[in-house]
This record gives C-alpha cells, structure tokens and sequence, in this order.
C-alpha cells in the first residue's frame, strides 16, 4: 500500500488505524493489529483504572510497534485515563465525544501525537485549530457512537478535500483494499477500521456475536438514539427497546437508564443478542470471514494491488 502522511505520523507500515471499540480492542487485538503493521489501538470507553492499565502493559508486551488509546472525553474517568496511559508511554492519543480543545495542548505538551474524530467539516476545521495532529473524519455508516449530521463517507471526503492543511483519516464503511485506494484517491491519508477488525479472531467481541454479523444484511443496522449520542445498533430486542422509546418521545434521561443496565457488555462481550446493545458498521454485510489480523491485513493488500492494476 501507498505509504502516507499518516505512516510517517505514527510510524506504522500501512496507512490503517484499527478503530478503538467499546468491549472489543485491548491489548490481544491492539498488539495484533500494531504487529500485523496498522496501528493498534486500545479502546478507553469500556477500561478503567487498573484494567486499563493491564490491558496496556499486556498490550505493550505483545509488541514493540507503535500503540495508540481510544479516549472519549464525554466520561468522568477520562484525565485518571490519560495519566495512566500518559505513565506507561502511550504517545498516541485519539479522543472522541467532546471538544478537541480539551486535552490537545496538554498532550503535545508530553511530546504526544493527538487525533480526533469528527463527523463534519465545520467540525474538522476545529479540530484543526484546537491543534490536532490529524483528523478522523467518519460517515454514519460508522458501527458504535456517531454524527448527528448523518453525513457518508463519501460526502464527507469530498466536502474536506483541500480544506484542511492536517491529514484527513476517512471512518465508517472500510473493510477492502479497494475501498483503502478509494479512500487515497479522494484525499484521505488513510482509513480507520472498526468492524472489519472486530470481525477477526484477536478481537473481544464474543463468538455468538461475530457469527451473528456473518449472516447481516445491509438494512439490519439502524443510526438510533439521536436525541442523546447517536449509535448505530444492530437490530433486535434491545433496538426495538430504543426505538419504542425514541418513537413515544422519551427523554434523554430515559434512554440513559435503557442503556445504564450495562447492555454494550451484555451483547457484544457476552454475547447476548436479544438483551445486548449489539453495535456494528453497514460495512458488516460484506464481510463474511473472521481471520486472523495478520491474514486479513494481508488480504487487504492484495485487494489494494488488485485494485490499483485494475484502475
């Protein structure tokens, strides 16, 4: 693949971030995507304190390639998150679900690489000006918490392209090679993958989940909760819990309490997928494999060269 920005940024072979996701990416899938020459990423949203910190040191043990920490800042737990990861070397930092402003500048301070993700232009070029190394631009075909603006990809690409002076990394519907050149040739650095890489055998997500996701149509996911964080689910029991409320003019307050019952654990690490908050990328209908890391960023590269002879 085209070595970019992004690569000489983070030190990584490949132009591709292995998105942070919630119960899915500690240390087994991060040290395996971070060998496999991506960029590993630990998911912050579902590790506190002392689990955060073992899943790094387990992570760091498993590879002496870059690592980088998925942080949303919307939680409380965030700055003792940062500490912990700041004091076991973590140099790359890509926060989410808050204002870029709030920890960039600490974090350069430490000689840190900060990315943040961002859903439109207006956006973007806040985070630009917050001081942000790169931005991770993502479509709502984008698995787990998303924009309001229900923004593609393929939108979002064009409306940034030539207007940031910061690399552009493109999230929310990446799962081929193909789709990696794609991505270049519209002017992004490079691509964050979130279900493709919980579609794999390092990833947490719990067998009766990914095997699930192997039957997935297209039309089986659904943006829902939009009056509070917007999140793509998979449909079952617990979205049609969502949707009963949202469509009876639920508060914000009652949706917290739906999801306060722990229901992201329930699902996608245990397995539940009546009861479980089940969250996936559209891109999950054409996946219909679950390798390896290595094996699938291999089969990405053979896409990628297929595609570009092809061109």
């Amino acid at each position: 693949m085209k070595k970019t920005k992004i690569c000489s940024l983070l030190n990584i072979k490949y132009p591709i971030i292995q998105g942070g996701m919630v119960w899915v990416s500690g240390a087994k899938l991060a040290a395996a995507s971070s060998n496999a020459g991506c960029l590993g990423v630990i998911g912050a949203g579902s590790l506190k304190g002392e689990l955060l910190e073992s899943h790094i040191v387990k992570a760091k043990s498993l590879t002496d390639k870059p690592l980088g920490i998925n942080l949303p800042i919307l939680y409380k737990d965030v700055e003792a998150q940062i500490e912990i990861a700041l004091k076991h070397g973590i140099k790359i930092f890509i926060t989410s679900a808050g204002s870029p402003k709030k920890y960039t500048q600490y974090l350069k301070d430490k000689g840190c690489v900060v990315m943040h993700v961002t859903s439109s232009l207006v956006l973007a070029k806040k985070c630009e000006d917050a001081g942000v190394d790169a931005v991770i631009v993502e479509g709502f075909e984008a698995g787990g918490h998303n924009g309001r603006e229900e923004t593609t990809t393929l939108v979002l690409l064009q409306e940034l392209k030539g207007q940031l002076k910061i690399p552009v990394i493109a999230a929310g519907g990446f799962a081929t090679g193909s789709s990696v050149l794609a991505a270049l040739v519209l002017g992004a650095e490079g691509v964050q993958m979130g279900t493709r890489f919980m579609m794999t055998k390092e990833s947490s997500a719990h067998d009766n989940y990914k095997n699930l996701l192997l039957d997935k149509n297209l039309n089986q996911t659904m943006l829902a909760m939009k009056k509070h964080i917007p999140v793509r689910l998979v449909k079952n029991n617990f979205y049609s819990q969502v949707k009963q409320l949202e469509d009876s003019g639920a508060s914000s307050e009652e949706l917290i309490t739906l999801l306060g019952k722990g229901r992201a654990k329930n699902g996608i690490l245990e397995g539940d997928l009546d009861e479980g908050e089940l969250e996936s990328g559209q891109i999950c209908s054409a996946i219909s494999t679950i390798p390896s890391v290595a094996e699938m960023i291999k089969q990405l590269e053979k896409e990628y060269q297929d595609a570009k002879l092809t061109d």
